[in-house]
């Protein structure tokens, strides 16, 4: 846009602008007068100032004459007196000393600057004139000094009155151009943004016929015609907003009951604990949130390809019995795997076979949702319509949504039944290593001892009944001491994050059972192990103290439990000690190879020193 059309002429902006930079032309102007004046009134008065200094110079300079002084010394004072009068002629640049000239001032000290020469070429150049001479040629250049003062302070004092005159008018045009700036100012923004105001208020209230006049091409202009396009527009838009927000919230409170829907059921099938109670409940829960008449759930079985009913509800029991167990692909229900998807079946013919039994019991629309885990089809989900149903893209992904929750929670049902047998046949083969490397050896040592006994009888070797007897009677009590210790082995718990308790426990009863006494050493801080690592540590060290208790012959048991990073559990006895396996040679001890077990089983690691006479060490190693 060129900026002399009339478009630009009448922007508010330029309106602004011109009368600013008038407002600062003028001040600029009214400052450099100001300051020319002032300096005018500086230069004068140094100029005056300089005029007394060659008064006093002029006496100086006659008063040398008079008393005698020496030609080069006079000579001096004419030099000062001449360099003051050059200077208050020429001005200082360096100060302001300047005369104010005009004519009446350039005429006086041409008359000064005379009468300075008639003295200088006729009084001084003749030192033996008389004095009252001199004093009379002093006194007349003192004259023109005079002369010359007084016309510059009359230059000043005009100066001055023109610069008062120019304050006051200055004052005027300030006091002018403020009113002039406040009238500008609400015609041109003040009362448009009035006038606009208003409107917004019409505007809030609810008004949306609200316009604003457009008097002219400036920005208020603008604004005004863009305020009456957004209050039409909004006029427009608010006719049918009413509509709009009770269909988003129907919308909203569609998909709130839906989301709550969605939870219960997943509570529920959170909360089942059977199978027969899972689907049953399942299937109450889905009828009353689809709308439908009836609703079955059926299980596949991938080996045979059939679908068997698992529950159903409100579905006639005549077409339970004949669906119990449908063939893939032989009815509407069950679809084959290949191609299961969500789909709506009309049931429009009674005598077709695949709808023969829904269309006599007065159904007319089947919706068959496949159950799925991840890629594989694990049942599915079939709800009966006495009338016509459609199924739309929310009600599709809710009965998705709530089929896959189903398959998630049978599945998670049948993992949990596989981790309790496993951990039962765990249980039980513990049990079995258990009284193998126990109870069962010294069974297997009494049969012998009992074999050894009644051939001594029979052989009447009274010796020989006597030891035997002694030998049975010490395998009956070691293996009433076994029987004790896998029962204090099978109820071992830990019941807290703090395994000290735990030891603490183990040691009075290990003290009870064999009159040994314990030592507890608890150093240093780390992180709780595992409730399993924890269990499985007190095991191994159980099966330590046996092995004291069963072959040490100690008197003291020291156990050292060390917690960090890494913890270290140590068993240390005084008792006999015995002589390690060679390198390469076989170990026999049944006792080790529990305790190697165990550990094995939390990666940690047993270690036994011993040496005969000096007691025996087990320690244990947990990584974090």
């Amino acid at each position: 846009m060129s900026p002399f059309s009339p478009r630009w002429r009448g922007q508010l902006s330029t309106k602004f602008a011109v009368l600013g930079f008038a407002l600062l032309a003028l001040a600029l102007l009214s400052i450099g007068f100001t300051a020319w004046v002032t300096r005018q009134l500086d230069g004068g008065a140094a100029a005056v100032n300089e005029a007394g200094r060659l008064r006093m110079q002029a006496w100086r300079l006659a008063s040398a004459v008079q008393g005698g002084r020496t030609p080069q010394e006079t000579a001096v004072l004419v030099r000062e007196f001449e360099a003051t009068l050059t200077l208050l002629e020429r001005g200082d640049a360096n100060r302001p000393l300047a005369v104010p000239w005009d004519d009446d001032t350039r005429a006086r000290f041409d008359r000064l600057k005379r009468s300075w020469e008639g003295v200088r070429d006729g009084r001084l150049a003749a030192p033996d004139l008389p004095a009252d001479g001199l004093t009379v040629a002093v006194d007349a250049l003192v004259g023109e000094m005079d002369s010359l003062v007084l016309a510059i302070e009359n230059k000043l004092s005009r100066l001055t009155a023109v610069l008062n005159l120019f304050q006051l008018a200055m004052m005027w045009l300030a006091v002018a151009a403020a009113v002039f700036t406040l009238y500008v100012g609400y015609m041109f923004v003040i009362h448009p943004l009035q006038r606009l105001r208003g409107a917004l208020q019409r505007v809030g209230s609810g008004d949306f016929s609200a316009r604003v006049p457009v008097e002219g091409p400036d920005e208020f202009g603008d604004l005004a015609a863009g305020f009456n396009h957004m209050a039409q527009t909004l006029q427009s838009l608010y006719h049918g907003l009413e509509q709009k927000v009770q269909d988003k919230t129907r919308d909203l409170e569609s998909k709130r009951a839906r989301l709550a829907a969605l939870y219960e059921v997943s509570t529920f099938l959170v909360e089942s604990h059977t199978l027969s109670d899972l689907a049953r409940g399942f299937a109450q829960k889905v009828r009353v949130l689809s709308g439908a008449d009836a609703v079955a759930v059926r299980w596949t079985d991938l080996a045979s390809q059939r679908y068997l009913m698992l529950a159903s509800d409100c579905l006639p029991e005549e077409l339970v019995q004949e669906e119990r167990c449908l063939e893939a692909g032989l009815c509407a229900c069950g679809q084959p795997q290949a191609h299961a998807h969500t789909r709506v079946i009309p049931i429009v013919a009674s005598d077709e076979r695949r709808l023969s039994g829904c269309a006599q019991a007065g159904y007319t629309t089947l919706v068959s949702v496949p159950i799925r885990l991840q890629q594989r089809v694990l049942g599915e989900l079939d709800l009966f319509y006495r009338h016509e149903a459609v199924l739309g893209e929310e009600d599709r992904g809710l009965y998705d949504a709530l089929a896959g929750h189903l398959a998630n929670a049978v599945e998670n049902m049948r993992t949990e039944a596989l981790v309790r047998e496993a951990a039962v046949g765990e249980e039980r083969a513990m049990i079995a290593r258990e009284l193998h490397d126990s109870i069962a050896q010294s069974l297997s040592f009494l049969k012998i001892q009992v074999a050894l006994l009644r051939q001594a009888v029979q052989r009447s070797d009274t010796a020989r009944v006597e030891r035997a007897i002694d030998e049975i009677d010490a395998g009956v009590r070691e293996s009433t001491n076994d029987v004790r210790e896998l029962l204090l082995h099978f109820r071992t718990r830990t019941n807290s994050d703090d395994i000290e308790q735990a030891i603490r426990t183990t040691l009075q009863k290990f003290e009870h059972q064999s009159g040994l006494h314990t030592h507890l050493d608890l150093q240093g801080h780390g992180m709780a192990l595992q409730p399993d690592v924890q269990l499985q540590v007190l095991h191994v060290l159980q099966e330590a103290l046996s092995n004291v208790r069963k072959h040490a012959q100690a008197r003291d048991v020291f156990v050292t439990v060390e917690r960090g990073p890494h913890w270290r559990f140590r068993v240390r006895d005084n008792g006999r000690g015995f002589e390690p396996a060679p390198d390469g040679a076989v170990d026999t001890r049944v006792g080790l190879h529990i305790m190697q077990e165990r550990a094995e089983r939390i990666g940690a690691q047993v270690t036994v020193e011993s040496c005969l006479g000096q007691g025996t060490e087990v320690t244990i190693d947990v990584a974090p």
